[in-house]
């Protein structure tokens, strides 16, 4: 299991306080350095889904602190490339290295099966036939432009899809994927 925390946290993964999220950056790896410079990139929006309420929230770069309180407090944190990636992002904003919440990073699980990272819209279009509406690259652009409504829709869209995985794969013990040859392959998944 993907999991930064004890394996009982799957126990509460449609529990109390879970909390599905992604954040979206300012600027792009290549103009940071790379992708040793995630915290460079700064958070332009977080968007934070709770399961148990059902309310969307979505938080600006000025908010980064509140967001990381968010996920503090809950039970069970569930993200697509949140341990490498978004969890860094956040690290600007504190001290905190945010390594003991406890946390369903579903592309770590999937690399330590397949040894290779599929997207998300790789994975999402194949288990649930739905993509993402947009990338990351597209994201910076509206920011740029001031069309920071259009980053948080683009990033609720991207939290919805990842909850909809999580919970797929909870409920069948699996996923779909293309492999880098274009077939169609099924990744059992323990979330």
């Amino acid at each position: 299991m993907a999991l930064n925390s004890p394996a009982s946290a799957t126990a509460n993964a449609a529990g109390d306080q879970t909390i599905v999220f992604d954040v979206e950056t300012q600027k792009l790896a290549d103009e940071v350095g790379g992708w040793n410079h995630i915290r460079e990139m700064r958070m332009a929006v977080g968007v934070t889904y709770h399961v148990l309420t059902g309310q969307y929230k979505a938080y600006g770069e000025e908010q980064a602190r509140d967001l990381i309180a968010a996920l503090r407090g809950a039970d069970l944190i569930v993200g697509y490339n949140v341990l490498r990636f978004d969890y860094e992002v956040l690290r600007a904003y504190t001290t905190d290295p945010l390594t003991d919440v406890p946390t369903v990073d579903m592309l770590a699980e999937l690399y330590r099966c397949l040894g290779w990272r599929p997207s998300l819209d790789n994975v999402a279009s194949a288990t649930l036939g739905v993509g993402k509406s947009a990338d990351g690259v597209q994201a910076v652009h509206w920011f740029r432009a001031g069309h920071i409504a259009r980053v948080i829709e683009y990033c609720r869209h991207d939290v919805e899809i990842t909850w909809r995985l999580f919970e797929h794969g909870r409920q069948h013990c699996c996923v779909k994927c293309w492999d880098r040859s274009r077939e169609l392959i099924t990744v059992p998944v323990r979330w």
